[in-house]
């Protein structure tokens, strides 16, 4: 009895020690991140959910999708983690490496149950693949039997997503494959529209047809609605805000504010650095988020290019669909843009409030640094 009652205390002292060796999920993040199986693995072991989740991206598999690490994958595949699991924002594993271009990551999921197509109108890994321009992630996809025809949440399909960034040659494989060009989404605009607006003649042309674009090119410009450009985070930039979101899950606040002050100073270089891609075209004005008022957590962000926002306004959408959110403005449930975070970062590291300007810098970076299809290809509010 005495042996009995030695072993339940002894079993109740050890259980809080293990539960203190799971991490919390900044923690858990930068170590997927790094690619650090011994540390999964042990947290795994001591009872660590194989679908917990860590920031911004979600689970480990999807952390471990994202940056393509397979041996990561496996680990959480073969401990039980939902290969079709999908996170706060409506994102699935096989997502993430299509948005990346992982093909080896994407090929692995889908042999090991990850599904190509989705239930309803939800975004597709075939849309993300698309849209990031990888075309033999695209090929890959379709020889798997990926809806080529894929409503998005908002009616979008991937000739809509290619169309829309000038996607030439995936464009001429959708099209070759049978892709619909009829198809017109919540916004009223089809593929050939958003061709035309982001001055892609090219894709124009291949939807048209050679007889019907002259008849195309001949309308008005203004008739297609105004480009919202997009442009992803530069590598450095993502680089930065992973070795920030380490240090500060170290307690090192400083060089975490100071990596996070460097990324943001990429982002702004790369961002001034970059070429109009049409005589109309103006500096970024800010960020565009939008969100759905039946999914308040799905929102996405992109930059916006189509006139000089002002704080607190909202910036027309595109075609004269109903606004998003310019720079300072707020989407249902979406919160601050990733400006207003910024500004907001700032102020509090100069009042030497540098916890809160952490958290700050943390929101505009899980914006900036989402995977996110742009604000023009969503929904209206």
């Amino acid at each position: 009895m005495k042996i009995l009652s030695f072993l339940l205390m002894l079993l109740t002292a050890v259980a809080p020690l293990r539960a203190a060796t799971l991490p919390d999920a900044a923690r858990f993040t930068v170590a997927i991140e790094s690619g650090d199986l011994s540390a999964a693995r042990e947290w795994l072991d001591a009872g660590l959910a194989p679908d917990f989740e860590g920031r911004v991206i979600g689970s480990g598999l999807m952390i471990a999708a994202w940056e393509g690490n397979i041996p990561m994958m496996e680990l959480f595949v073969s401990r039980g983690a939902d290969i079709n699991k999908v996170n706060a924002i409506g994102e699935q594993a096989l997502q993430h490496a299509a948005w990346k271009g992982h093909l080896p990551a994407v090929r692995w999921l889908v042999e090991h149950g990850a599904s190509v197509n989705r239930q309803g109108k939800e975004w597709a890994a075939l849309h993300y693949a698309v849209f990031a321009g990888h075309a033999e992630v695209v090929s890959y996809l379709l020889a798997q039997g990926a809806d080529i025809n894929a409503l998005s949440t908002n009616g979008s399909t991937p000739l809509m997503m290619a169309a829309r960034e000038g996607q030439e040659a995936i464009a001429k494989r959708l099209l070759a494959a049978g892709a619909r060009r009829d198809i017109v989404n919540e916004w009223g605009d089809d593929a050939l529209r958003w061709a035309m607006r982001h001055n892609n003649l090219t894709i124009a042309r291949e939807i048209a047809g050679a007889e019907g674009f002259p008849a195309v090119a001949a309308r008005p410009t203004a008739s297609w609605g105004t480009a919202v450009r997009s442009q992803a985070v530069p590598d450095r930039a993502d680089s930065l805000m992973a070795q920030a979101r380490g240090m500060e899950a170290a307690g090192r606040r400083d060089e975490a504010l100071r990596l996070y002050r460097a990324a943001l100073a990429v982002i702004r270089q790369a961002d001034a650095a970059r070429k109009p891609l049409a005589a109309s075209a103006r500096a970024a004005s800010g960020m565009v988020i939008t969100a759905r008022r039946d999914k308040p957590g799905s929102q996405s962000a992109a930059l916006d290019y189509a006139a000089p926002a002002v704080p607190g306004e909202s910036a027309p959408a595109p075609g004269g669909a109903s606004p998003g959110v310019g720079a300072g403005g707020t989407a249902p449930g979406s919160g601050a843009g990733a400006d207003d975070w910024l500004r907001r970062a700032r102020e509090l590291e100069t009042a030497g409030r540098r916890k809160e300007a952490l958290q700050a810098y943390r929101q505009a970076s899980a914006i900036l640094r989402s995977p996110r299809v742009p604000a023009s290809a969503q929904p209206t509010p």
